[in-house]
């Protein structure tokens, strides 16, 4: 059998379901589209900022709290390994899947249904063992999520659309961070009653796009299913498609380097600074963050359409956020981190719109979106799990967070010059 990746680049699919899309999505389309990554982003993004790292230190009650940020950073680590097999696993099905309800529909309400329960179980654990248990299989939830919806970028929108497109995927993500922590910080009292409620959100604002049609694929088109077929597929020969390796990498290097930049911002606060106030600090940072995040996505998304162009928005994108890393890592004040969080926004939204439509771009066939993408996105995934455990193993060696952000900074310009030997793309 010939593996997804040795398919001929050549001879593109003409149907349907695996042509590229030429008709731009409505309004409607883009609506529900932003709600469901509204709904993922604060079911993901809260337990990560806040309720998690809360959660392990109650159970924990370290003597020393840098036990507590090893702990958090062993139990991403571990969710970091199920997310790179879950990611291009599940986006290879869907891409397989001839469901009269499409290829990817399915996906996203099973993704949606194991990451609600997962949440729901989660607030239940008084054991690190089983919080990290949990917290795996809610990261497994959001890969099947994500893997699937990124795909209908691919699947749906026309190529001058996806900036913009891609900017409704990222503007909800600081949306989603701060509305979330609002949440479970006013609205309930009880940690395990903030998962619930983030699960609730999460099934209810994706059923708009799951009304929304998905072309089936046809069984003559559905390319047979077999453990060495898949497994094949993980691997992309950064030889024969260089441009897609060169977007990975850069995706890995400025993913983690934004990590790096917020995971531990809690701890940052409480611990360098020894902030009081920590929480709701957060809260101001996260929501100048947001700002700027919702303003960089869509804003340069759809300029990036307009003119064409998407390494170079990529290039300053990546720049920016060294330069906040280097802020926070050089001056660790409470005023330089909110001007540290508004360039970190303002670089990591563009980034998260542009790269995406770049990464559109350069997948090597068509028939393999879900499971391309799927691997794209274990670089954006990954990281967010991977960081805290490297930002621990910094906290460790130097005693502060200096390292930590100086690190996110080397990274962040490391991942500015992978972008640029992007060749088919401009």
């Amino acid at each position: 059998m010939t593996s997804l990746d040795s398919a001929p680049h050549q001879a593109q699919p003409t149907t349907a379901a695996l042509g590229e899309p030429v008709s731009r999505v409505s309004a409607g389309w883009i609506a529900s589209f932003a709600t469901v990554w509204l709904g993922i982003w604060m079911a993901q993004l809260t337990p990560v900022q806040l309720l998690l790292p809360a959660q392990i230190d109650a159970q924990l009650k370290p003597d020393n709290w840098v036990d507590s940020v090893v702990a958090f950073g062993i139990i991403s680590g571990i969710a970091a390994i199920a997310t790179i097999i879950a990611y291009p696993l599940t986006g290879a099905l869907s891409d397989r899947t001839t469901s009269r309800f499409g290829r990817r529909r399915p996906w996203i309400a099973i993704g949606a249904v194991v990451f609600g329960l997962s949440l729901v179980t989660l607030g239940q654990q008084t054991e690190i063992w089983a919080i990290g248990a949990t917290w795996v299989a809610a990261s497994v939830g959001f890969c099947i999520m994500t893997a699937a919806l990124t795909a209908t970028i691919s699947d749906q929108v026309p190529v001058n659309q996806r900036g913009f497109v891609s900017g409704w995927m990222s503007a909800p993500q600081a949306v989603g961070i701060i509305v979330g922590l609002v949440l479970v910080t006013e609205l309930v009292t009880d940690a395990s009653l903030g998962y619930i409620l983030l699960a609730v959100i999460l099934v209810v604002l994706a059923v708009p796009f799951l009304f929304r049609a998905d072309q089936p694929l046809a069984p003559t088109e559905r390319v047979r299913v077999t453990a060495k077929g898949i497994l094949s597929g993980f691997w992309i020969s950064p030889r024969k498609h260089p441009d897609f390796g060169w977007t990975l990498l850069s995706r890995v290097l400025v993913s983690v380097g934004n990590a790096l930049g917020t995971s531990l911002l809690l701890y940052f606060l409480m611990f360098q600074l020894k902030d009081e106030n920590a929480e709701d600090d957060l809260i101001v940072l996260t929501l100048i963050y947001m700002v700027f995040v919702i303003l960089a996505s869509l804003i340069l998304g759809k300029l990036s359409d307009r003119l064409g162009r998407r390494k170079l928005f990529v290039f300053i994108a990546s720049g920016l956020q060294g330069v906040a890393a280097l802020m926070l890592g050089l001056f660790p004040d409470l005023t330089v981190a909110m001007v540290g969080a508004g360039l970190l926004g303002l670089g990591y939204g563009c980034f998260l719109s542009v790269d995406q439509a770049l990464a559109t771009q350069v997948l090597p066939d068509a028939a393999s979106r879900g499971k391309d993408l799927g691997i794209m996105n274990i670089a954006s995934a990954v990281p967010q799990a991977i960081a805290p455990m490297i930002g621990a193993a910094a906290v460790v060696v130097s005693g502060s967070f200096m390292l930590v952000f100086l690190l996110g900074a080397a990274f962040s310009f490391a991942g500015a010059f992978a972008v640029a030997r992007v060749r088919s793309v401009r």
